[in-house]
């Protein structure tokens, strides 16, 4: 029997990815393990293994398409099988009695409708199959197979115009304007099929969509224009922030800390953790105190769930930290964050960075975080206002550290000295937390930073 192979499952969270190469043709042998797919998601590109050892018999995908989890991507016959194509010989006529057959002119009458009926349950049948049968699953996006659904459409009869095949919003209504009747137009409107339940994968429900985008005006009315595919991480990358931005309420509480302290200690102890392979920056520094902030308010370490009306606190620490790659910003985690030394995290922390930016992090290495930083100061600029990770509930933001003059003392005897002052900031999620709460937890930070030598007792 043929076997259907359907994507796995990927990993937390991840219910469609992008087919980046398809590594076996029509006719190839395979054995059971041997790469045949490479898929990127939102997380990071993986390799898809043969499940059997045998021969490709039907590859349903092509390079740019976007699948979803439990599709079938490729169908194997296992080794040893032969497809059997041959139909079942016709039924014998029982023993002792005669065949009968109409006279020749009869039968004659006969075949002909029988061959028209033939003939048009045939073209029956073809209206029912989708448009391009062979090339599998219609390549689209979620909001664009709603809408398809809430206009009663059948997306596989719709013609792609998107950059690899894909089916865009546009093609879907000019699919319905083209399909509606004169008299419908003048009926009542069409009641619109509601979108069913959120799909879910092992338990994980997907995140809501993005409201549908607005019709753009026409560009190339006032100039020339170039159009740039948004695929893999990038096009992820828009949907996560889109829906982050429109699910969650920011707000965000900024304040300073003085490095002047923590400056000295990691130069005191820089060459001892390079030598181990690691790299003691302030994003190190700043995954510690942020542990030392999430122990003192749990909630900022929660997700909300609006179904349920919950509150989720985690009783773990999985910190995430931004990385600039070539193929947009990724989120690498740093796992139990609270029996590690700020040695560990060193080695950790740049093992990970330079893992994400070669490509080679992989689903569990981008997953599963509780609380996210993000440290734009190697770029510049003097503060910014990050976006939470849904679904987390916070982030912590770093600029850059700078040599400022601070008043020290009070009014009647001070000095003004150089200090290395730090802007940094937390936004957070304001139906779980408060400004207060929010100003607390950032003070914990600072004072941590302010104070190195408590993050060096710490695990």
């Amino acid at each position: 029997m043929p076997v259907e192979f359907k994507l796995p499952d990927l990993g937390e969270g991840i219910h469609e990815g992008e087919i980046i190469e398809v590594l076996v043709h029509v006719g190839d042998k395979v054995e059971d393990g041997q790469t045949v797919l490479v898929v990127e998601t939102d997380k990071a590109a993986a390799e898809i293994p043969s499940p059997v050892t045998g021969t490709v018999k039907e590859i349903r995908v092509r390079p740019g398409q976007t699948v979803r989890v439990g599709e079938v991507l490729i169908v194997f016959l296992k080794e040893g099988e032969i497809e059997e194509e041959t139909k079942a010989p016709p039924p014998k006529p029982p023993e002792g009695k005669r065949e009968t057959r109409l006279p020749a002119q009869k039968e004659k009458k006969e075949e002909a409708p029988a061959e028209k009926t033939e003939e048009i349950s045939r073209e029956t049948e073809a209206e029912k199959l989708p448009a391009n049968p062979l090339e599998g699953p219609v390549a689209a996006a979620p909001s664009t197979r709603r809408l398809a659904r809430e206009l009663g459409i059948d997306i596989n009869q719709v013609k792609p115009s998107g950059p690899g095949g894909r089916v865009t919003p546009e093609d879907v209504r000019a699919f319905a304007e083209g399909a509606r009747r004169p008299e419908a137009e003048k009926a009542a409107p069409e009641a619109k099929i509601p979108p069913g339940p959120p799909l879910e994968r092992g338990g994980e429900k997907e995140p809501p969509e993005p409201s549908e985008p607005i019709a753009l005006p026409q560009f190339d009315r006032a100039g020339p224009i170039e159009r740039i595919p948004l695929r893999s991480v990038r096009r992820t990358i828009a949907k996560h922030v889109a829906v982050a931005w429109s699910q969650i309420p920011h707000v965000t509480h900024m304040d300073v800390a003085d490095l002047t302290e923590l400056e000295a200690f990691r130069g005191k102890h820089k060459q001892q953790v390079e030598a181990q392979g690691g790299a003691l920056s302030l994003t190190v520094f700043a995954v510690k105190a942020a542990e030392a902030a999430l122990k003192k308010f749990p909630r900022f370490n929660s997700s909300i769930d609006m179904e349920s009306e919950e509150i989720i606190i985690k009783h773990y620490h999985n910190i995430g930290f931004a990385v600039d790659t070539d193929r947009g910003l990724l989120v690498p985690v740093i796992r139990d964050v609270d029996c590690k030394s700020i040695f560990d995290l060193a080695v950790e922390l740049k093992t990970l960075a330079e893992k994400t930016r070669q490509g080679q992090a992989t689903n569990d290495d981008l997953s599963g975080g509780t609380f996210t930083i993000t440290n734009i100061g190697p770029m510049g600029g003097t503060g910014f206002s990050p976006i939470i990770n849904y679904p987390e509930v916070a982030i912590l933001g770093l600029a850059q550290a700078r040599l400022q003059p601070m008043v020290v003392g009070d009014e009647k005897d001070y000095e003004i000295v150089p200090r290395l002052m730090l802007p940094l900031n937390v936004t957070f999620d304001h139906r779980v937390l408060d400004g207060a709460e929010a100003a607390r937890f950032l003070r914990i930070i600072i004072e941590m930073l302010e104070n190195p030598e408590n993050l060096l007792m710490m695990s």
